[in-house]
């Protein structure tokens, strides 16, 4: 009798160990089956970062804009008119700002800048071939004569507009070049100016300048 109690005893401890040795092999799968998770979790969420700063690099850093040329504070210089025959010449001071907002250089070559009145050039000044750095503005000073030597007697408003007291002028520029991204990427873009000018005959000032 007591030897079959004493068996009885020994399958109960033996199957308590068993469970024991169960209980703990389970606890382990499920502690590698947690960290499994929390690691394809982690990869997850770098990739979608990853994606979302592409994108976003994509967007911005890696999107090429248009440069923009400009006419900035200008000032004239010993202005003679005549209502009468009618003409005038000037010297006009400038600065020609070229505004690159790229993130990298934008590298043009040499153009012009003309004024005219009524589609007619009355001066030209030459911009030579410069960079606008990454998010910068290349400002070129400027002076020029502008006259109406060209014009001969072609106009029958530019009497009447110097008698007025306010002479229109226009201005046009355009430069190509190339803006520069990573050292790597190279894109063509032309940079434009159309500015009317608007000249204070009596005061010999200049009135008003719009570029777009």
């Amino acid at each position: 009798m007591a030897e079959k109690i004493k068996q009885a005893l020994a399958s109960v401890k033996g199957y308590t160990r068993k469970d024991e040795e169960s209980a703990t092999l389970q606890t382990e799968e499920e502690l590698k089956r947690q960290k499994r998770i929390k690691l394809f979790t982690y990869i997850g969420i770098f990739v979608v970062f990853q994606i979302v700063v592409m994108t976003v690099f994509g967007l911005t850093v890696m999107k090429v804009k248009t440069p923009k040329v400009r006419l900035g504070d200008s000032t004239l210089t010993g202005f003679n008119y005549s209502a009468a025959t009618p003409s005038f010449d000037t010297t006009f001071n400038t600065q020609i700002r070229v505004k690159n907002t790229n993130w990298g250089p934008y590298k043009f070559d040499a153009g012009n800048v003309t004024f005219m009145y009524q589609g007619t050039p009355v001066g030209t000044v030459a911009v030579p071939k410069s960079k606008a750095g990454m998010r910068s503005t290349k400002k070129i000073n400027a002076n020029l004569s502008l006259n109406t030597d060209s014009l001969k007697n072609s106009s029958t408003t530019l009497g009447s507009e110097l008698s007025g007291g306010v002479l229109t002028l226009t201005s046009e520029a355009k430069l190509t070049g190339k803006v520069e991204l990573m050292l790597i990427m190279k894109k063509k873009k032309s940079a434009s100016m159309s500015c009317t000018i608007q000249i204070d005959v009596s005061e010999k000032t200049v009135k008003s300048l719009q570029c777009k």
